[in-house]
C-alpha cells in the first residue's frame, strides 16, 4: 500500500519536539504541534486580565516552546518562513485534530506511566492505519504498545531522533513486539530520502545502538582519564578532529549536551543491563557524581567540565574539582600523523605509539572493538548499523569496526589480548574462515561481513547513491595532488578537490580545465563535488597574501586573472557543469557555484561571497555575477537601484547562507533552476541525474552575456552617500568603507552617465583591477594575514 505524508502530528513541544516539529516543515510537511495546558497564570498574563480559559494561555507552553527554539544557534528550521508550517495548539482541545494527520510522533516526557496515557489519549481520535511513533531514547518499545489496539499496535514502533533533530543524522528505528514489517520498510525508506538521515533499524534493547555505544564509549573515557592521569584538554585533544571526530571531542560534547543527560542514559544502563561485561563501567566516577550533586551540567548552567570566565575558558582539574587556567597539550604521537591527511589512514600510526597518548589509544580502542564486538546480535545483527548509528549520531568520521579494519582486524586483536579484552567469538571464526576484513569493496559498492552466513553482503540501500572512496582506484580518470577526475558511469565525471580545506589554488584550476577538457572530448557532463568536510573554503588566501606581500603585482594579475578565465570556462564549455557544494562553499566555491549551469546543493550549505571579511572584494567573478543576476531580476517600472542594492549587501556584509534554502533569499541560488537535497549522501547522484538530463535533453553552450545593465552614477552616487553615512554612524571602520566603494565602483558599472549595457568580460575587469587595488593596502595584508594566523577576521 502507497502511504504519503502529508501531515504529521508532535505531541509534546521541548527542545526535541520542537526540533522535530521544525525538521518535518523543512521538508515540506505540515505540522500540527501540541502540549499541555499551564496550571496557572504568569503575572503577566494576570496584570492583562487573562483566565486560564483564554487561548493564549492554554497555548502558552507550546508557543513558548516553539519560539525559544526557532531563536536558537544553531536553527532549527532551513528558512524562518518554514516555520508558517507548524500550528500550534493543546492537547486538551486540539488533540481531536489527529484524525486527520498521516504520523502521530509522542515526544513527551521520558516516563513510562506518562506515556501510556497520552497513548491512551491518542488512541481515542486516531484514524486506523495512522503512523504512530515514540522518539524515547531509551524506554522499551514493548512496555509502550501494552494494552493498546491490535491496528494501535501493527502502526507503532520507536522512533528516535537525535537532539538536534536537523544536524544529526541518526533515525533509530525500534519495532515492537507487532510491528508490521511494511511500516519498518516505510519509516527506514521515509527517513532517508526524505528527512535526510541514516535510518538504522535496531532491537528494542536498552538505550538501543547509537547511545548503548556511545555511552559506553564517553563513560570508558571517564575512567581512563583518571588511570591514566590525563587532564580533560588532554583527552579533547586526542578524541577530537585527529580522528575523525567533532571538535568538541569529548568534554566539550558532554558539556553541549547536558551532563544530566548522559547521567540519566548511564544510570538505565547500570540498572538494565546487568549481563552485560561492561556493566560496572556505567557506575558513576566520583568526580561526576560530585558536579551531579554542584549541578555542574554544562552549557545549561554556565560551567560543567569547562567554564568560560571573562574570555578565558577554564578547565576543571578532575582531582581537586576546582577550576583552573586551560592548559596546553602536545603528544608526540601526533606529531606523527601531521602529514597523514585523512584520519582513517592515522590510526595504524596512533596505536603504535610510545608515549602516554599511544598507550590512551590502545587502551580506549581495546575497550571499543571488545564492547562492539560483544553487542552482536544482542543489539544488531549487522556490524554496519553500529559504525553507521556512530557516524550518523556522534558525529564520527569512522565506525568501530571501520577503525578496527583500518588498524588490521588481527593485529587489534592483538592489542585486546594485550589489554586483557575480550572479543566475540564470531570474530575469530571470520578469521579463521579466511575473511580478515569486516567491510570490502567491490564493484564501488561497500559490503560488510555477515556473521551467520560467515560471508560478504552488499550494505542496502547503496544503490541511490554514489561513494567516491569506493570509485578513486577503479575509476579516476586524471588527477593531480589537488584534484581528482572519477568516472561516474553514463558519460558523468566528477571533479573532487582534496587540496587543504579544499581550497582553490593552481592545482585545482588546472584540474577545473582538464576536468572540462576531457569532459568535452569523451563525456556528457561533469560534476564539481566531493565527499569531504568542506566543499571548498574558498581561493587560497596564503597564495595571495604572498603575492601580495612581496608586491608582485603581475604575478597577482595573472593569477586572477586565470581564476576569473576559469570560472568563465565553467559557464560556457560545452557540456553541463553541475556544482555539489555541501557545508562549507565560501568565496571562490561560492564562484564556482555562481558560474555552473546548475547547483544541485546539499540542504546543509553554508554559501556565501566572504571576502570583504579579509579586506578585498570577490575577484573570481563573483561581483560579476552577481551585478548581472540582479541585471536579470529588473523589472519595468521597478525601483531598480534597490534591486541592486539587495546584491550589493550580500557581498559588503560578506553574508552567508545558514541553509541552501537561505541562499535562494541571498540570491546565490537561484528558484526553478537549482535544487536542494536533504540527504547529503545522495548529492552526487543526484548531480549526476541533473547533468545526464541536461545532455540528454540537447546542451548548448551558452554565449556569452553582453546585454548587463549596470546603473552607473545613479547607482554610485547613492552607494558612496551610504557608505559615508555608515562611517560618520561609526558602523563601519574607514577601511572598510574603502572596501565598500571599490565593490560600489564595479557593481555600478564605474561612473557611466547614464545606465548602459555591457558585457561580462567588461565587468571582470573592473572587479580585477579593484581587487589588485586592496590587494596593495597595508590594513587589508593585516586582515588577510590575522585571517591565515588566528582564522577569524579582523576589524581594522
Amino acid at each position: 500500500m502507497k502511504r504519503l505524508i502529508k501531515k504529521i502530528a508532535v505531541i509534546g513541544s521541548g527542545i526535541m519536539g520542537s526540533g522535530i516539529a521544525c525538521h518535518f516543515a523543512n521538508i515540506g510537511v505540515e505540522v500540527l504541534l501540541l502540549d499541555i495546558i499551564p496550571r496557572e497564570l504568569t503575572p503577566e498574563e494576570e496584570k492583562k486580565g487573562l483566565t486560564l480559559q483564554d487561548p493564549s494561555v492554554r497555548n502558552r507552553n507550546v508557543n513558548m516552546h516553539l519560539t525559544t527554539a526557532l531563536k536558537s544557534k544553531p536553527s532549527p528550521i532551513y528558512d524562518i518562513s518554514f516555520a508558517s508550517r507548524i500550528t500550534t495548539g493543546n492537547i486538551d482541545d486540539d488533540l481531536p485534530k489527529i484524525k486527520d494527520v498521516d504520523w502521530i510522533i509522542e515526544v513527551v516526557v521520558e516516563r513510562l506511566d506518562i506515556k501510556k496515557s497520552v497513548f491512551e489519549q491518542i488512541e481515542k481520535y486516531r484514524k486506523p492505519g495512522t503512523l504512530i511513533t515514540s522518539n524515547t531514547s531509551g524506554i522499551p518499545i514493548h512496555f509502550m504498545s501494552e494494552g493498546r489496539s491490535e491496528d494501535f499496535q501493527r502502526h507503532f514502533c520507536g522512533t528516535h531522533f537525535f537532539n538536534p533533530a536537523r544536524y544529526l543524522k541518526l533515525f533509530e528505528i525500534i519495532p515492537g513486539p507487532k510491528t508490521d514489517t511494511a511500516v519498518l520498510e516505510f519509516l527506514n525508506n521515509y527517513g532517508q530520502q526524505y528527512l535526510g538521515k541514516t535510518a538504522v533499524v535496531a532491537k528494542d534493547t536498552p538505550a538501543f545502538i547509537g547511545n548503548r555505544i556511545g555511552i559506553f564509549g564517553i563513560m570508558s573515557l571517564f575512567h581512563l582519564v583518571q588511570e591514566l592521569k590525563l587532564t580533560i584538554e588532554d583527552v579533547d585533544k586526542l578524541t577530537g578532529p585527529v580522528i575523525g571526530r567533532p571538535k568538541s571531542a569529548t568534554f566539550r560534547t558532554v558539556d553541549v549536551v547536558g551532563l544530566d543527560t548522559l547521567v540519566h542514559v548511564a544510570n538505565g544502563l547500570y540498572e538494565n543491563c546487568p549481563e552485560d561485561e561492561a556493566h560496572e563501567l556505567f557506575k558513576l566516577p566520583a568526580f561526576i557524581q560530585t558536579m551531579m550533586d554542584r549541578q555542574w551540567l554544562g552549557s545549561k548552567t554556565q560551567q560543567g567540565f569547562y567554564k568560560k570566565v571573562d574570555k578565558t575558558i577554564l578547565g576543571l582539574d578532575l582531582n581537586t574539582l576546582e577550576y583552573r587556567e586551560p592548559k596546553k597539550t602536545a603528544f608526540p604521537t601526533l606529531e606523527l600523523t601531521k602529514t597523514i591527511d585523512r584520519p582513517i589512514d592515522r590510526f595504524k600510526v596512533l596505536v603504535e605509539g610510545k608515549d602516554v597518548a599511544g598507550e590512551f589509544y590502545r587502551k580506549s580502542f581495546s575497550d571499543m572493538f571488545s564492547y562492539v564486538s560483544n553487542r552482536i546480535p544482542e543489539i544488531t545483527d549487522d556490524l554496519y548499523k553500529i559504525d553507521d548509528a556512530m557516524k550518523a549520531g556522534f558525529g564520527w568520521e569512522n565506525g568501530p569496526f571501520e577503525i578496527w579494519d583500518a588498524i588490521g582486524v588481527e593485529k587489534a586483536i592483538g592489542l585486546l589480548k594485550a589489554e586483557n579484552k575480550t572479543v566475540s567469538k564470531w570474530v575469530e571464526d571470520m578469521l579463521q574462515s579466511g575473511i580478515n576484513s569486516f567491510y570490502t569493496i567491490k564493484d564501488g559498492a561497500t559490503y560488510y561481513y555477515d556473521i551467520p552466513t560467515k560471508s560478504y553482503k552488499k550494505v542496502p540501500g547503496q544503490d541511490s547513491f554514489i561513494i567516491l572512496n569506493n570509485l578513486r582506484d577503479t575509476k579516476k580518470v586524471w588527477g593531480n595532488k589537488d584534484a581528482s577526475l572519477i568516472d561516474l558511469g553514463d558519460g558523468i565525471v566528477n571533479l573532487e578537490f582534496h587540496s587543504k580545506m579544499n581550497t582553490i589554488g593552481g592545482g585545482v584550476i588546472s584540474g577545473i580545465h582538464k576536468a572540462i577538457d576531457l569532459a568535452e572530448r569523451d563525456f556528457q557532463g561533469l560534476v564539481v563535488g566531493n565527499q569531504g568536510a568542506n566543499f571548498s573554503a574558498g581561493a587560497n588566501l596564503a597564495m595571495i597574501f604572498m603575492m601580495a606581500a612581496e608586491q608582485d603585482y603581475d604575478e597577482l594579475n595573472i593569477a586572477i586573472k586565470t581564476f576569473q578565465d576559469t570560472m568563465m570556462r565553467v559557464r560556457y564549455s560545452g557540456i553541463p557543469v553541475i556544482a555539489a557544494p555541501h557545508a562549507m562553499a565560501l568565496g571562490g566555491g561560492c564562484e564556482l557555484s555562481l558560474h555552473a549551469d546548475k547547483v544541485v546543493a546539499a540542504a546543509e550549505t553554508y554559501i556565501g561571497l566572504v571576502e570583504f571579511g579579509v579586506g578585498l572584494i570577490p575577484g573570481g567573478g563573483g561581483c560579476k555575477e552577481m551585478t548581472l543576476r540582479a541585471s536579470d531580476t529588473f523589472r519595468k517600472n521597478d525601483v531598480e537601484l534597490n534591486v541592486l542594492q539587495e546584491y550589493f549587501m550580500a557581498i559588503a556584509m560578506a553574508k552567508v547562507s545558514t541553509s541552501a534554502y537561505e541562499a535562494y533569499d541571498l540570491g546565490i541560488l537561484q528558484k526553478g533552476k537549482d535544487v536542494v537535497v536533504v540527504n547529503g549522501d545522495r548529492q552526487i547522484a543526484e548531480a549526476k541525474k541533473h547533468a545526464l538530463l541536461m545532455a540528454q535533453a540537447g546542451y548548448t553552450q551558452p554565449i556569452k552575456r553582453k546585454d548587463i545593465k549596470v546603473l552607473g552614477k545613479q547607482a554610485l552616487g547613492m552607494f558612496l552617500v551610504g557608505t559615508d553615512s555608515m562611517q560618520a554612524g561609526h558602523y563601519i571602520s574607514e577601511h572598510d568603507k574603502k572596501i565598500a566603494n571599490k565593490l560600489a565602483y564595479v557593481m555600478a558599472g564605474g561612473d557611466l552617465s547614464e545606465s548602459t549595457l555591457v558585457s561580462e568580460q567588461y565587468l571582470l575587469d573592473l572587479e580585477r583591477e579593484a581587487f589588485l587595488s586592496l590587494c596593495g593596502e597595508r590594513k587589508t595584508l593585516e586582515r588577510i594575514q590575522f585571517m591565515l594566523t588566528k582564522g577569524k577576521p579582523l576589524r581594522n
